[in-house]
């Protein structure tokens, strides 16, 4: 529906709703003699300010106790047709009541933010051709897939192992799906870690495919968000927020490595796409598929109790085989790639395979420190220290991108035995070319992959086998399926392991067996080099021996020992201020407000420092509230929101099932 001449020509009144943490609808007259439907965004001032809200209802008198007069009128309208879908409000107000946020802010979450659409559209990626028919399936993806089908709004969960065929059976049960004429939403975590896969959909789809991702402009995205709501797609592939496509007659959600933490925002609203795929699944009677070799603590729980059907893939179909993990113990070595790791390096090397090694630290060094006196240099606005980059000479923070040289002396003691310690990336490459001259290398992290086209084309070289050695951060950690890669080295597992977090055990199992998992995908010879200076960690030990089922065993009695979900679910409210004593009296303020208000079975913890104490130049303290169930707590806080009047130059940021407490 476009714009049109309102009937009788009368004034007509628009109730707008813009993002903003303030719940209510404003009141606008619409422009003369023209009416703006619902799902349409506007320009309006806001105040003094002009800002864009979306129209969420029309009147044709102003409301009771306003003269007409009195009504601003909008400045324009932005849309000449609705951007809303089936059950946007609906999903919205949803949305809203869960993750403790305005209307305003959750549809600016769902909805794409484009004023105008390319006057040329183009393809998201590439033109891929369809692939056709697909492959033939083993008996036991045979078995999953007639499971999935079985029911056509039911919830399952498909656990196999790196390189057992997860995705064939998701690509052809969205194929059944769109034979029963309804549409398919398929999530990956992240486009640029799982490329291959947004690949195969787009191939599998062709035209009738659209990919919705944050890496799109907003005129492009806008583009795709159009040709969903007409129908002419009707497979949507894309990372978290394609979660609110609007597909008409939704058959089937697919949540691809459903236990990657980048599914959860981390802005208001901080929704997370499971949840929120749970909740379309339910109110559209469509199917939920959830899959991954390293589930996550809550998926693994729901599944032990019987609650989400659990559909096993045990082996590689490529000809590959687990590779074998071998641990080595990084105290007394001195350099970054271990005795064991050079040598596997130079046999892969003669072999004529391909290898990849993995560090989550990108930079040179990943702090700077006085070797007199121990000093560290650190932010000047966020509370973690500077990393080294030495490609371009300068300490740079990876929270709020503040940098500078490094120092010649020591700021505290004024000694000049000042430098680096650990390692990065930069680090890495740096030791790999002097000590294998012979090796032909490439560095794939977030500072090459900003140069644009530069991660494609890094991955095309590896796969037509031009790179011995890819390194790199997370981005080669997952969803890469490269025949040659007969290694993998873990140039440190213990990055993840050591941060104050309740997730971090599950966070350093899942990566490191994820990893590991690239390598023999299609070769049984495959070997995993896994370097820790902990080498007598349970979680090393499970991870080493790709032992799922008890690292869960061990990781969940831990939590229901501890009280940390599954078994309670948590609020977390945090409070930031450029001035400490603001964020302390609006924590302890809140605490105490909570404390008169929350169920019996409730707690409190804090409030306290966060894990990191300052970014960005302000003070972060936390509340964390938690209990056995949801329903109370979360009714007890969202009341206490609504009243609480935070001290000046404070504010808070709410958070519904948090997935990092740092």
């Amino acid at each position: 529906m476009s714009l049109q001449p309102s009937e009788d020509g009368g004034p007509a009144f628009l109730e707008v709703v813009f993002p903003i943490p303030l719940d209510r609808a404003f009141t606008y007259r619409a422009p003369p003699g023209l009416s703006v439907p619902v799902g349409c965004r506007v320009e309006a001032l806001l105040g003094t300010r002009k800002a864009a809200g979306w129209v969420v209802g029309q009147a044709r008198t102003p409301p009771e106790g306003l003269e007409e007069g009195a009504v601003k009128p909008i400045l324009r309208p932005l849309d000449t047709e609705p951007l809303f879908g089936p059950g946007t409000p609906e999903l919205a107000a949803w949305l809203a009541g869960m993750y403790l946020c305005s209307r305003g802010e959750a549809l600016a979450a769902m909805l794409p933010s484009g004023r105008r659409e390319p006057s040329e559209p183009s393809p998201p990626f590439e033109d891929y051709p369809p692939l056709g028919r697909s492959v033939t399936l083993s008996s036991e993806q045979e078995f999953a897939l007639s499971r999935i089908l079985a029911d056509p709004s039911g919830r399952k969960y498909l656990y196999g192992t790196t390189g057992s065929g997860k995705t064939e059976v998701f690509l052809q049960a969205a194929e059944a799906t769109l034979k029963e004429g309804r549409g398919v939403l398929y999530l990956v975590p992240e486009i640029a870690l799982t490329r291959q896969v947004v690949e195969a959909v787009s191939r599998r789809f062709g035209d009738r495919c659209a990919v919705l991702h944050s890496g799109l402009s907003p005129s492009r995205r806008l583009s795709e968000w159009r040709r969903i709501l007409s129908g002419k797609a009707d497979v949507v592939v894309g990372a978290r927020s394609a979660v609110f496509a609007p597909v008409a007659n939704l058959g089937l959600v697919v949540i691809d490595e459903e236990h990657e933490g980048s599914y959860k925002s981390g802005s208001s609203p901080r929704y997370h796409a499971r949840q929120v795929a749970m909740k379309r699944c339910a109110d559209e009677k469509a199917r939920l598929v959830l899959g991954s070799a390293t589930p996550s603590a809550e998926a693994w729980s729901l599944m032990s109790e019987g609650s989400l059907e659990r559909l096993n893939l045990t082996r590689r179909l490529a000809g590959g085989a687990p590779p074998v993990v071998e641990i080595v113990d990084m105290r007394g070595e001195g350099q970054a790639l271990s005795r064991r790791l050079a040598e596997e390096l130079a046999r892969v090397k003669s072999e004529g395979g391909q290898s990849i090694l993995f560090l989550n630290r990108r930079g040179f060094s990943y702090f700077f420190r006085c070797r007199s006196c121990g000093a560290e240099i650190r932010c000047r606005h966020c509370s973690v220290g500077l990393t080294y980059h030495k490609d371009r000479n300068r300490l740079l923070c990876h929270y709020c991108g503040y940098s500078e040289a490094p120092p010649r002396a020591c700021p505290d003691c004024g000694s000049l035995d000042v430098g680096w310690a650990g390692f990065g990336t930069e680090r890495v490459e740096e030791e790999l070319a002097a000590r294998f001259p012979g090796l032909s290398t490439a560095r794939l992290d977030a500072d090459t992959a900003a140069r644009k086209g530069e991660t494609a084309r890094i991955l095309d070289s590896f796969r037509d086998g031009k790179i011995d050695v890819l390194l790199g951060t997370q981005m080669v950690a997952k969803g890469l399926n490269f025949p040659g890669v007969k290694l993998v080295g873990i140039v440190l597992a213990d990055t993840t392991l050591n941060l104050p977090d309740f997730r971090a055990a599950e966070r350093t199992f899942s990566l490191v067996v994820q990893v590991a998992g690239r390598a023999g995908r299609f070769v049984p010879d495959g070997r995993v080099i896994l370097q820790t200076f902990r080498p007598e960690s349970p979680v090393m030990r499970f991870a080493a021996a790709q032992d799922v089922e008890g690292f869960y065993a061990a990781e969940l009695a831990a939590r229901r020992e501890l009280g940390f979900p599954p078994y309670s679910r948590i609020i977390r409210v945090v409070f930031r201020s450029r001035k400490a004593e603001r964020a302390w009296e609006g924590a302890r303020n809140f605490a105490r407000a909570a404390a008169r208000i929350l169920p019996a079975d409730a707690e409190i913890l804090g409030p306290a420092e966060c894990p990191i104490a300052a970014m960005a130049g302000t003070f972060r303290l936390h509340v964390v509230l938690r209990a056995p169930s949801m329903g109370g707590l979360h009714r007890s806080v969202s009341g206490l929101l609504r009243d609480f009047e935070p001290p000046p130059d404070c504010r808070l940021e709410t958070d519904v099932d948090p997935v990092s407490l740092l």
